[in-house]
């Protein structure tokens, strides 16, 4: 028997599909559940080798209804793949249509209203859309529709404000909405010492690409959860280096940078 190219791509493809499939799936509940979908297909061969026929029944009858189930069990990871699908690049649109300078000033915007509520032990916690839409998370909140400013951002989120409570949401260079409900963690391994702007920031990260940042009301640390984690003790550096590659703003150059260079090479001649 000759083992074909045709053979051996299909070969590669679906090792690629169950690799992204197991990435997907990693450090989730799904491979929990996936590890107990192995264990009970095992016990079903086993019972066909040593003949149990009562037990092999009952598992084959499962597996016939389990497969509804788990459409069901698996609804969360299974919107989350056509996300991830519908975010791959060749079906990707720009993330905006804002000029380079004006995401450089909104992001430094944010950085600052995010540094000083910090210094001032001031809860916030604020959501920035990326591919995928918040339109469901705007709903749930209060339309506002406002220019990116730090002095903005503070107000909301000060103490006793109207909107404090909730989230803000960040679409492309505007501030859509305040006071919005994120969905809540089911995670078992957060930290206990974590609030519920915590685990709604987690939340909103599990669901979609979004990013959100967190400011704690009782120590000022500022959070970083995207990409299903969470990450604490984020310092202003950081915090402006991890926003700026995620939305692809280069380093500000001087515009005679090009003369600067060249006069350093004549230096070196």
């Amino acid at each position: 028997m000759s083992v074909t190219i045709n053979d051996l791509l299909d070969i590669l493809i679906i090792a690629f599909l169950f690799y992204k499939f197991l990435m997907l799936v990693k450090e989730t509940r799904a491979e929990q559940l996936i590890k107990g979908l192995i264990v009970i297909l095992i016990v079903w061969k086993l019972s066909e080798w040593a003949e149990l026929r009562m037990v092999n029944f009952l598992i084959k009858n499962m597996m016939t209804l389990g497969l509804v189930a788990l459409i069901i069990v698996f609804q969360p990871e299974l919107r989350r793949a056509l996300e991830y699908i519908g975010r791959s690049k060749f079906l990707r649109k720009s993330i905006s249509d804002i000029m380079e300078e004006e995401m450089d000033q909104m992001l430094s915007e944010i950085v600052e209203a995010v540094v000083s509520l910090a210094s001032t032990k001031t809860g916030a916690i604020i959501a920035i859309e990326r591919e995928t839409g918040l339109n469901e998370v705007v709903h749930t909140g209060v339309k506002i529709d406002a220019f990116i400013t730090a002095e903005i951002i503070k107000n909301i989120f000060f103490h006793n404000a109207p909107l404090h409570d909730g989230a803000i949401v960040i679409k492309k260079n505007r501030i859509t909405a305040a006071s919005c409900l994120l969905p809540l963690t089911h995670s078992t391994t957060l930290s206990n010492d974590l609030g519920t702007r915590h685990r709604a920031a987690l939340g909103l990260v599990e669901r979609s690409d979004a990013m959100v940042i967190v400011v704690s009301e009782e120590t000022g640390v500022i959070s970083l959860a995207m990409d299903g984690k969470l990450s604490r003790f984020i310092d202003k550096n950081s915090l402006t280096s991890i926003l700026r590659s995620k939305f692809k703003v280069a380093k500000k150059e001087s515009p005679f940078s090009w003369l600067t260079g060249r006069v350093k090479r004549e230096e070196h001649i």
